[in-house]
């Protein structure tokens, strides 16, 4: 595939959605502006998370602006406590959810607490104030789900699957599994970050949605 397909094809992927230096601050700022109409707001870390869940909803049938939902990527869990202090009971009262990696975990918890929203001793708690945590994050929710051929498939239709090859022939990553090689290569640029989380949420399979996905789908 040439160059200039290949760039066709991201620029349609990425459409409605900012990427670039500042896109952590412009798409924090659009999402932002749109919370004041808002009923409830969707908590993720960055636009990749904010690309997969919209996208998930868009095919459930879902229209969250209608619905007045937001999904806010907040550029970071050090931004949680901020976010969660500002939407929830002790400022707008909007209803909450949101998803985080598993090295977020506590940091979530933290701003839970903080926010005066609960003190979650467990995952459990956690999920009970509408708050999931993907294994690992959420490419590898997705790449378990889909499947590493399929998602090699994916690859391969973008025109990326030589650059994947290269990866695998790497020392460091020759002897890793293809599901630990496909996370690390849909991670190595936040373009392409960005570019495969709809593809992803695109082809996985609707009754086979990882849980904290379905969870957070459902609690919005």
């Amino acid at each position: 595939m040439d160059i200039t397909r290949r760039r066709e094809l991201a620029s349609q992927l990425l459409d409605g959605y900012v990427h670039g230096p500042a896109a952590a601050t412009q798409a924090t700022a659009r999402a932002l502006a749109k919370v004041a109409a808002a009923e409830a707001v969707v908590l993720v870390e960055g636009i990749s998370d904010q690309i997969a869940v919209e996208t998930l909803a868009a095919r459930r049938g879902r229209d969250l602006g209608a619905e007045r939902v937001v999904v806010l990527p907040i550029g970071g869990v050090h931004a949680i406590a901020r976010y969660l202090t500002r939407f929830g009971p002790a400022g707008a009262g909007l209803r909450l959810a949101g998803l985080s990696d598993a090295g977020e975990e506590s940091a979530v918890r933290r701003g839970l607490a903080s926010a005066g929203i609960g003190s979650p001793g467990t995952r459990a708690d956690m999920e009970r104030l509408g708050f999931y945590v993907c294994v690992e994050d959420l490419e590898d929710e997705l790449i378990r789900a889909i499947g590493a051929a399929r998602v090699e498939t994916l690859i391969d239709s973008q025109g990326d699957l030589g650059s994947f090859r290269s990866l695998q022939r790497q020392p460091e990553w020759r002897s890793q599994p293809a599901g630990a090689q496909l996370r690390r290569f849909l991670g190595s640029g936040a373009r392409r970050k960005l570019r495969y989380a709809r593809l992803l949420a695109g082809s996985v399979d609707l009754d086979r949605l990882p849980h904290p996905l379905e969870a957070v789908l459902t609690r919005a």
